[in-house]
């Protein structure tokens, strides 16, 4: 099992954390983790984009000349897609992009996810998170002592309101609990930075 580091908020070693093997340990496949984040952008989509068609344009009710007999080409009406003010032949509706992978697929991509960030010694291990008010000056403090990167994933075990609110609104940091990590912020992020507890939660989901 690989061993990390355990640090407090002032980036001080307090201890050390096996990691299991079959979440942080695995082969990342990258085709899964593509799969993964391509759903959940997939999802994401709102899908409220419309165009209107020949017969929800206003006006063209009329046949603007006969059939035959004028030398022009037939036209039934001047709403016509291939004319100006027309409508759209086969132009976006709303609809729902939204679609799911098998359970076993969005675990495998997970513990990849994971497995990757381990492989690139981009996991920090810290014994926990203590604000007794939103303090923004002091998360920065801590990132900067923990050598996190510019763009910083912090999950915690629980919803600590000053935990979020110190950290939410510092550029490139995204706070969240261990219930809703996704492989999408785990990718998008440089660093991940997990509470110990956190930790424990994820391996008793994904193990």
């Amino acid at each position: 099992m690989p061993k990390v580091a355990v640090y407090n908020m002032q980036g001080a070693q307090v201890g050390e954390i096996e990691l299991n093997d079959s979440v942080f340990g695995i082969e990342p496949n990258e085709a899964v983790m593509y799969d993964f984040v391509k759903m959940q952008l997939a999802n994401k989509r709102q899908g409220t984009s419309s165009t209107r068609t020949r017969a929800e344009v206003r006006g063209g009710g009329r046949k603007p000349w006969r059939q035959k007999g004028t030398g022009r080409a037939r036209v039934g009406s001047i709403r016509n897609p291939v004319w100006t003010g027309g409508g759209v032949a086969f132009g976006p509706k709303p609809r729902d992009y939204s679609y799911r992978l098998p359970k076993k697929v969005r675990r495998l991509a997970m513990k990849s996810a994971l497995s990757s960030k381990m492989r690139d010694n981009k996991i920090i291990v810290v014994e926990g998170f203590d604000f007794e008010e939103p303090r923004t000056k002091i998360m920065v403090e801590a990132l900067q002592a923990l050598n996190a990167g510019k763009k910083t994933l912090i999950v915690t075990v629980d919803d600590d309101i000053n935990l979020m609110k110190s950290a939410r609104n510092i550029p490139g940091v995204t706070p969240l609990t261990a219930e809703f990590i996704n492989v999408y912020d785990i990718l998008n992020h440089e660093t991940l930075l997990m509470t110990r507890d956190a930790v424990t939660r994820v391996e008793e989901v994904f193990a």
